[in-house]
């Protein structure tokens, strides 16, 4: 049997628990956050909606630079959701057509509507915030959407899950250090927002982490085939085709990168350590069964973690805050 046909085979055996993983990790619409539980209320008649949007725009001045650049880049990689969702729709297994579409097509477009929040509140408080130039970000954001990107994986189940599973650990721990830094300068709403969405991302990473867990039951060496394809040729991030008006594709996501290292957001340690909790959540120098390759391709990822540390205490990252046209002006009177 091909190598596809197997996968196909291994996605239609754990789509009968499709169901019941989406009952257990995601939560039902009308029990669910929406940005408008953490924005100002433009409904009320009297001057509570003003005096709202003057405190954000107030709280907003305390703020530094670099935690503007992050919070933007953070928000255009959440808005650039349509991306995401069209090519999970075309991964081998998926189906949204066939008879109404299947489990696995169902999955996608309602983790699809939780992830579609998080753009759409952080939009919105930015928007109000004052503090960035909105024309600049929409612009950075239908180029984002528009370049697309490659991640990788191809159609493949097996490698898509693995980088699920990486990209929303990512996420996790980006928006939970913004919350933790809006907090220290005392912007309770921005904290609480960046905290409930970092929430989201790790139900989800829980998610795709036990997708994978499955198929190691059933598929154990190539799903460790494919946990070694994605991590020795590395995690792209999403946002890997990030560019101001004016540049070309990749030019601004190398300088966003720097800055979240910079400030502690999302670092090179915190790459090693996701690929230290996947190794440890999927238990792989347990698992039994493996064919002579995918034994090497275990090898290999145990050790992955302490050279990529070594790698890591060696990288320098630039000490000046880069100009973003998304963050104008640098100082706000």
């Amino acid at each position: 049997m091909s190598l596809k046909n197997k996968r196909l085979e291994v996605m239609k055996f754990l789509e009968k628990d499709v169901d019941a993983l989406m009952e257990k990790y995601l939560i039902p619409i009308d029990s669910i956050w929406q940005p408008s539980d953490f924005l100002p209320n433009s409904e009320t008649t009297d001057e509570s909606f003003f005096e709202d949007v003057k405190e954000i725009r107030e709280l907003a001045k305390d703020l530094p630079y670099d935690f503007w650049v992050v919070l933007v880049g953070d928000m255009i990689t959440e808005e650039a959701l349509p991306t995401y969702e069209s090519w999970l729709m075309d991964v081998e297994g998926v189906d949204q057509i066939e008879n109404g579409g299947n489990g696995w097509g169902k999955w996608v477009r309602q983790w699809t509507g939780e992830e579609n929040r998080h753009g759409d509140v952080l939009n919105k408080y930015l928007y109000l915030s004052g503090r960035v130039n909105m024309k600049e970000i929409e612009k950075t954001t239908q180029h984002l959407i528009t370049d697309g990107f490659d991640i990788g994986t191809d159609r493949d189940p097996y490698k898509n899950f693995v980088y699920t599973s990486f990209q929303e650990l990512a996420t996790y721990i980006s928006h939970n250090r913004v919350a933790k830094i809006a907090k220290d300068y005392g912007n309770k709403r921005l904290s609480k927002m960046c905290k409930i969405i970092s929430g989201d991302e790790m139900r989800h990473h829980h998610a795709y982490s036990e997708f994978v867990e499955r198929i190691f039951k059933v598929d154990p060496s190539q799903m460790m085939m494919a946990f070694h394809y994605m991590m020795k040729q590395k995690i792209t991030m999403p946002a890997h085709f990030l560019r101001e008006s004016g540049g070309k594709a990749s030019s601004a996501f190398e300088e966003f990168s720097n800055t979240a290292q910079r400030i502690g957001v999302y670092t090179s340690n915190d790459y090693v350590d996701i690929l230290q909790k996947l190794i440890n959540r999927w238990e792989i120098d347990k698992i039994t069964g493996l064919t002579d390759e995918a034994e090497k391709a275990r090898d290999y990822l145990m050790k992955l973690p302490a050279r990529m540390y070594r790698l890591s205490e060696r990288m320098k990252i630039p000490e000046n805050s880069f100009q973003f046209k998304w963050v104008e002006p640098a100082i706000i009177k």
